[in-house]
Formats: C-alpha cells, sequence, structure tokens
C-alpha cells in the first residue's frame, strides 16, 4: 500500500492522522519536532523521525519523501500565537514559506497528493468579506498558504486544503490546547458569552477528513469540514460544568457592546508591547457575535467523515484539561 509522509506526526492531529491511515492499510513516515510527547507513541511500523525538517537541505528533503505518494502538512503556527509587530510577517515565515517550500520538493520527489491543515478563517475570510478578514495578518497567509501550495502542485500533484474549525479530543503526553480556555473560567462568578456559536469537530473526524481529502479531494479544493454547530454560550456552560461550578458561575448572553471595549484594550495591551495578534481582538470579538456554522453534508459524505458524539467529545477533553 502506498507510504504517506506526515508532518508533525506526533502532534495532536498528526497522531490521529497517522493511527486513521494505518487503520486503512497505509504506510506512514512522519517527522516532527522533538521531544516525542509519550514513549511508545506511535504505533510499530511508523517510520518516526525527530528534528526540524526546515532546517534540512532540499536534497534531504527529497531523500526522506523519494518513496511517498501523501505529504500531509500537519504543522505551523494557530491563531493563538501573539507575536511581536509585525503578525503577517511572523505568519507568513512561520506558514507560508515552509508550505510552498515542501510543496514545491514534494512535487519534485514524486509526491502526487498533498494536503494542507489549515484554518476555517480561511473560510469566513470569503464568506464574510464585511469583516475584512484578509487584512488580518493569519487569515491573509493562511489563504495565501493555500494558494502558494496550490501553485506549486500545477501540473503533477493534487494539492487540497482541509479547513478546520473547533477540534476537541486528548492524546497521550499532551495537555489540550483548551487548558488555557478553562483556566479563565475557573472561579470566575460570572463568564459572560456572546451572541454566536461555532462549528466544530472531533480530532477523529479531523483524522478521517485528512484520508479522505487525499483519495476523493480535488485539486485546489478548500474543504471546511464540521460535524456539529454550537452557541458560544453551550460550549461555555460544558467548561462551567467541568469544572463543577454549575449554579455558581453564571454564563449571562451580552451584547457586542458591553464586551467590545475589553476586546479593544487587549488590542492595545498588545500594541504598548510591541505585539499583534493574527487577528486583532477587536475583529475576533465583533466575530464571536456571529454563527461560525458550517454544513457537515458539504464535506461528511464526500470525505467519509464519520459521525461521532462530538460532545462526548468535548467533555472528555474538558475533564483532562480540569485535571
Amino acid at each position: 500500500m502506498a507510504k504517506i509522509f506526515i508532518l508533525g506526526g506526533t502532534g495532536f492531529l498528526g497522531y490521529y492522522t497517522t493511527k486513521e491511515l494505518l487503520d486503512r492499510g497505509y504506510q506512514v513516515k512522519t517527522m516532527s519536532l522533538p521531544p516525542m510527547p509519550a514513549k511508545d507513541l506511535l504505533p510499530e511500523g511508523v517510520e518516526c523521525q525527530l528534528g526540524d525538517i526546515n532546517a534540512l537541505t532540499d536534497e534531504e528533503i527529497l531523500v526522506l519523501l523519494e518513496d511517498c505518494e501523501g505529504f500531509i502538512y500537519a504543522a505551523g503556527a494557530d491563531e493563538r500565537t501573539v507575536p511581536d509587530k509585525p503578525a503577517v510577517k511572523f505568519f507568513y515565515e512561520a506558514n507560508v514559506l515552509p508550505t510552498q517550500r515542501l510543496a514545491r520538493l514534494a512535487k519534485q520527489a514524486g509526491v502526487k497528493n498533498f494536503v494542507v491543515f489549515a484554518s476555517y478563517f480561511a473560510e469566513f475570510a470569503e464568506r464574510l468579506p464585511e469583516y475584512h478578514l484578509r487584512k488580518q495578518a493569519y487569515p491573509n497567509t493562511r489563504l495565501l498558504q493555500e494558494q502558494l501550495a496550490f501553485a506549486e502542485g500545477e501540473g503533477a500533484m493534487k494539492v487540497c486544503s482541509l479547513r478546520l474549525p473547533y477540534i476537541f479530543g486528548t492524546m497521550p503526553g499532551r495537555e489540550p490546547l483548551w487548558t488555557m480556555f478553562v483556566d479563565r473560567v475557573r472561579g470566575q462568578e460570572v463568564f459572560p458569552s456572546p451572541t454566536g456559536g461555532t462549528a466544530m469537530v472531533t480530532v477523529e473526524q479531523v483524522a478521517e477528513a485528512a484520508v479522505g481529502v487525499l483519495e476523493n479531494g480535488e485539486h485546489r479544493g478548500t474543504y471546511a469540514i464540521c460535524s456539529l454547530n454550537m452557541k458560544f454560550q453551550q460550549f461555555y456552560e460544558l467548561i462551567v460544568e467541568a469544572l463543577g461550578q454549575t449554579g455558581k458561575t453564571m454564563v449571562p448572553v451580552v451584547a457586542l457592546e458591553q464586551m467590545l471595549p475589553a476586546f479593544e484594550a487587549i488590542d492595545s495591551q498588545a500594541e504598548a508591547a510591541g505585539k499583534e495578534h493574527g487577528i486583532h481582538m477587536a475583529v475576533s470579538g465583533r466575530l464571536q457575535f456571529e454563527d461560525l456554522y458550517l454544513d457537515p453534508a458539504d464535506t461528511m459524505p464526500l470525505l467519509g467523515i464519520k459521525e461521532h458524539d462530538v460532545v462526548a467529545s468535548i467533555k472528555e477533553t474538558l475533564a483532562r484539561c480540569v485535571d
């Protein structure tokens, strides 16, 4: 069976994608930044190398990929990073340039299918032009990352983008990404909620989608996946429940006008520190008053994404965060 290379195979998304590929009969080769998060993390037979692929020469990367039919790019910086200003420079160097180089080399090595793990903020940059997200560093560079990867693949390699929403699940050796958010709710008497909501998936569904895109995606295809849409208030109440604060922490829905000054203050603090959010908090805050929903029917049948209990996965994730 074909061999697939995963960049970031010991990370949260890469780990589950590795398992899904193995279950489907594929061989897997991966490279990830050290250290290994847990002993014996990857199943036997996975070719795993720890290191920074960006430090390799072109020739070394060509040798690494010469026996691979597919490449899954499960690495990079997300919008939670607050870099030095200008943020666009950071995200361009962290996400765009490495993807372009690796897509070029993958095609040169004979790779036939290349999948980028991207963000649903790229999707909403297209769907909600009134927010001018193309002018925000993170969505701007996510869109550019896709376009350059598509261009590098032209003529010989299928390149697809998987646009990912809120993702839930746990893995050995890594603290869930939601821990920082849970800590903000801990001990609070009131935790206000915006009026909007968001699309959600389990990490297992991300893995299923990745294999589905490898097998059934079209070149230049962008796939914004979703399994469940949920209001932020309901999500926050699940956090309150996980913390054992039901009846102690109120989660009222408030108007944008009540929260906007706090968002603007965060931007001002970042500016004073020489930092910049990939999406300015005043913009990100406004987006939370929209229903950033996606239709599961658009991608689940096409990519072979199975039904999973997303709420159960949320609860399991939050329980790990609390522990």
